[in-house]
């Protein structure tokens, strides 16, 4: 018997990385992650690839590499999650951290759309439901620090502008939503602060398992 699965989606900077890590400290949850404070460290592979992507790939001038390799790298992380979510033990719930859907719409947005790989992340195993964390492009914007903290795949052109920031940011989270037709999604807006966050999400899951 598999364990029933929930994603936490939401825009950059709605705090789903807070809750993920509050949830893995309660010891309750499966959480299924490729970033740093919640990789299993004997998934390093995961994460030097990831550190790579970032620090290179991403940053590279345009035409260095192509779409196909930068989907490539990319979908090393969407495999990663689909793989643990397969192997997590039955007796705890898992919380996935997005799966494949923000990276699927991040890459169309911003160009790097190869029809056969995406339609094959679209064939990976659906969750039982989605926590949606929504939050406003413009608190986003404050939370990055005004664009300080933006990595290249958080905002348009090559520079983050207060524009092209919260630009994505509304079309990231109409992207995703359409991702998530049929599904049964769940949407929280802000809270005040991490805590209420975790308790808000804990809450739909529950309610979720029961509706």
């Amino acid at each position: 018997m598999r364990p029933r699965s929930t994603v936490l989606l939401g825009p950059d900077y709605s705090g789903k990385s807070s809750v993920l890590e509050r949830l893995a400290e309660r010891g309750t949850w499966t959480v299924v992650s490729y970033d740093e404070a919640l990789l299993d460290p004997v998934y390093s592979l995961i994460g030097r690839v990831r550190d790579d992507f970032l620090t290179e790939a991403l940053r590279a001038p345009a035409g260095r590499y192509s779409s196909d390799l930068f989907l490539t790298l990319v979908q090393i992380a969407a495999v990663h999650l689909r793989d643990r979510v397969a192997d997590a033990p039955p007796e705890r719930p898992v919380i996935v951290d997005s799966y494949y859907y923000k990276l699927l719409a991040k890459c169309s947005l911003l160009g790097h759309d190869n029809p056969s790989l995406l339609s094959w992340w679209r064939s990976f195993p659906e969750p039982d439901q989605v926590v949606y964390l929504d939050v406003e492009p413009a608190v986003a914007w404050e939370r990055s620090g005004w664009g300080a903290d933006a990595n290249p795949m958080e905002h348009y052109g090559e520079k983050p502008t207060e524009e092209s920031f919260t630009r994505f940011q509304a079309d990231l989270g109409d992207v995703m939503r359409k991702e998530l037709a049929g599904l049964n999604v769940i949407t929280l807006g802000q809270s005040d602060g991490v805590e209420e966050s975790v308790d808000l999400v804990e809450k739909a899951v529950r309610n979720g398992a029961h509706g």
